[in-house]
């Protein structure tokens, strides 16, 4: 699909069509962002933006507008997605454009949603839900109408959740059946987490069927997972671990193929850029040659018409074309310079790939483990009669919570953020006006890597107000402006 969009930008820029050179580039984007590889979807939307811009094209505009802060939102980088997709909304209600500004919207209420901030998220969504129904936009509508679940089920309004998954999979199902593969997951989710154990299997397994037939990886994991929740809630603790297994078997398959897919594009696009340099190189020596050979011959006709006359002047041409010749030679090593740093950087990020795949491999053997062992007591229990399973069960959790408190994982969490971000525990320690705890670092790293409170307050096994209280006193100890945001401020350094 690479090789497709490079070809078709090719053709399109030697056609000059500008219209159609941004389009490609906004595709460019999007396979991209689809890929995972942001700094290169924004490389493209940016170079979309700038077509747009002298297209003098408002709707092209806005549209690469809101691709780049859904690449914003992807990376977790909310202030700057929310900058970029309220503008969009703005320019595309003044020209009317209303499913732009029904996408915008939809953006916006996720990028709220991931915030922790209902109401608001609440107010974008219906606004899009208003707006894709005034031009009958089926597919929008399914979106925001699970979108709008979403949310209630995050308030733990499990039935009005319900309520709007069924009118999403109501249109998905009019559409292409794959399409409702997730909203199947979240009826499920609402029945087991109301305690009918019966629908949620039955929802949840047409989920899992869907996700087998379309060989869709990440939503199989999922309902693998849901499957194993509910039958643990069940106390049919063999099917949870059956379905426990298989999700953690297809999550580790997703991730190794998402990572390798995400080096193979990488190192795609630097054999492509290498080849691009080499092409561009012999053909700038090729018109130097060509143009110092030209030089040549017309000296030598010279000398022949002109005899020594012309010999001055001669001199002058030939001493004029080695410095243009030299100079040429100059800007071209200037350029090759520039390009070598450039192939250097996607090295490196290749490499940094690497580097996180095995580094999370540790990570996931020492989670498996300790799964295995957990499930392996729980098949033992299972087939015990005489054994206070109560008391067995709370002794296992003992185990679990003592695992889980071992500094292993952190040791290797800070090993990984130092390869990150090698200056950023000496830099916040030396602008802190008080002594920073070791827990303090393990917040200011959290914030550090945009985490929102809720995934914070799961990572350290804490309650989201304990998060709130501990980000006031880390606050208290930083030179911080009243009106600079903590997150904003950690991302400084």
């Amino acid at each position: 699909m690479f090789y497709t969009y490079k070809k078709q930008l090719k053709e399109a820029k030697e056609s000059k069509s500008l219209q159609e050179t941004c389009k490609i580039y906004i595709q460019l984007g999007d396979f991209f962002k689809q890929s995972g590889i942001f700094p290169e979807a924004i490389e493209q939307l940016n170079e979309a933006a700038g077509l747009a811009k002298t297209l003098n094209n408002d709707s092209l505009q806005i549209a690469v507008q809101i691709q780049l802060g859904d690449v914003q939102l992807l990376l977790k980088s909310y202030p700057k997605a929310k900058e970029l997709l309220t503008n969009s909304i703005e320019r595309a209600h003044a020209k009317a454009y209303r499913k732009l500004e029904a996408i915008a919207h939809e953006l916006l209420g996720t990028c709220y949603e991931k915030e922790s901030d209902y109401l608001l998220a609440l107010n974008h969504q219906e606004e899009s839900l208003d707006l894709f129904e005034s031009i009958h936009d089926q597919e929008g509508i399914a979106i925001v109408n699970e979108n709008i679940g979403s949310i209630y089920e995050d308030l733990e309004q499990y039935e009005k959740a319900r309520s709007y998954f069924v009118k999403s999979h109501t249109y998905f199902s009019k559409m292409e059946p794959e399409a409702s593969l997730n909203v199947l997951n979240n009826i499920g989710d609402t029945y087991r987490k109301t305690g009918d154990y019966k629908n949620g299997l039955y929802y949840t397994s047409q989920a899992k069927d869907l996700a087998v037939q379309y060989n869709d990886g990440h939503q199989l994991e999922s309902a693998y997972r849901d499957l194993a929740k509910t039958y643990v809630l069940q106390n049919n603790f063999e099917e949870a671990y059956k379905y426990l297994q298989k999700s953690h078997q297809v999550k580790e398959d997703e991730f190794y193929s998402q990572n390798f897919d995400q080096m193979n594009v990488l190192q795609t696009v630097y054999d492509t850029k290498v080849k691009e340099d080499q092409i561009k190189y012999l053909t700038q020596q090729n018109k130097i040659s060509e143009a110092h050979q030209n030089l040549m011959w017309f000296a030598i006709i010279v000398l022949i018409v002109g005899g020594g006359t012309f010999s001055l002047l001669i001199n002058k041409r030939r001493k004029a074309g080695v410095k243009l010749q030299e100079y040429e030679q100059r800007m071209m090593r200037a350029e090759l310079k520039q390009k070598e740093i450039e192939e250097q950087n996607l090295q490196n990020e290749i490499q940094l790939k690497t580097v996180t795949l095995s580094k999370y491999s540790l990570t996931l053997a020492q989670k498996n483990k300790l799964i295995t062992d957990v499930a392996a007591s729980l098949k033992k229990l299972a087939t015990r009669t005489k054994v206070d399973v109560h008391t067995k069960i709370k002794s296992i959790a003992r185990e679990m919570e003592t695992t889980l408190e071992q500094d292993e994982e952190w040791d290797e969490f800070m090993q990984f953020f130092e390869d990150i971000h090698p200056d950023f525990i000496k830099k916040i320690s030396a602008v802190s006006e008080q002594k920073l705890s070791s827990t303090e670092l393990r917040l200011a790293m959290l914030l550090r890597l945009n985490l929102s409170s809720k995934e914070i307050a799961s990572i350290l096994r804490v309650t989201p107000d304990s998060v709130r209280v501990a980000r006031y006193r880390l606050r208290k100890k930083l030179p911080i402006d009243q009106k600079q945001e903590l997150v904003n401020f950690m991302l400084d350094y």
